[in-house]
């Protein structure tokens, strides 16, 4: 998936409709905190497109390239102003953003597993996970996306360079390659916190999906 900030900016250099000079100076007030509470991304479309902290939001609300959908019962506070801190923002105007995949490191294979050992099904923090080859790499499995999932260490230790079916050990999930469904169970994930997300990411048709 195309970088939502990259495609806004390049959406800013193509529009003229905001007033920079009372908007770019309020950004730079505000974005002196530290804000780094996640906000939910939607396009135009009211589509949830990304994840982004609450510095980035604000600057896009200020530069008119978002509006404030939802706010998260905060106050941000500045030396000349405060403001609702938002929780879930949409763009004022529709962008495709070709689909691609995300890249594929520990800390996405962990979103995607939501942190949870998928052979004994413990939530754990991700300093207690590391990642497993289901195909064992010493046997020629490969670093991919639907061959990677989250482990405890114990879990890993007990399966060793065997297959699950020869470990007699069960995947809670078979690993799933990148999609937007997944994409969406990430964001989901970020912000299982937060009730404004909800409306936006939970439908029927996902939820029997899973």
């Amino acid at each position: 998936m195309v970088p939502v900030i990259a495609a806004c900016e390049r959406w800013e250099r193509e529009t003229r409709g905001w007033r920079p000079f009372d908007t770019s100076d309020r950004a730079r007030v505000i974005s002196g905190n530290s804000m780094n509470g996640r906000v939910l991304v939607l396009n135009a479309s009211y589509e949830p497109i990304n994840v982004c902290n609450e510095r980035r939001a604000i600057v896009m609300i200020f530069k008119g390239v978002a509006r404030v959908e939802e706010h998260n019962g905060h106050v941000l506070h500045a030396a000349k102003m405060s403001i609702h801190a938002p929780s879930v923002i949409r763009l004022t105007e529709y962008i495709h953003i070709p689909f691609k995949n995300r890249s594929l490191s520990r800390k996405n294979i962990l979103l995607r597993d939501h942190s949870t050992c998928q052979y004994c099904g413990k939530q754990l923090p991700p300093s207690e996970l590391t990642l497993d080859h289901v195909h064992p790499r010493s046997r020629g499995g490969e670093s991919t996306w639907d061959n990677l999932v989250a482990c405890c260490k114990r879990c890993n230790h007990r399966k060793g360079s065997r297959t699950p079916e020869e470990a007699k050990m069960h995947l809670v999930r078979r690993p799933r390659g990148f999609s937007h469904h997944v994409n969406r169970q990430i964001m989901r994930y970020l912000g299982r916190a937060d009730e404004t997300w909800r409306k936006y990411l939970y439908y029927e048709s996902d939820d029997a999906a899973n």
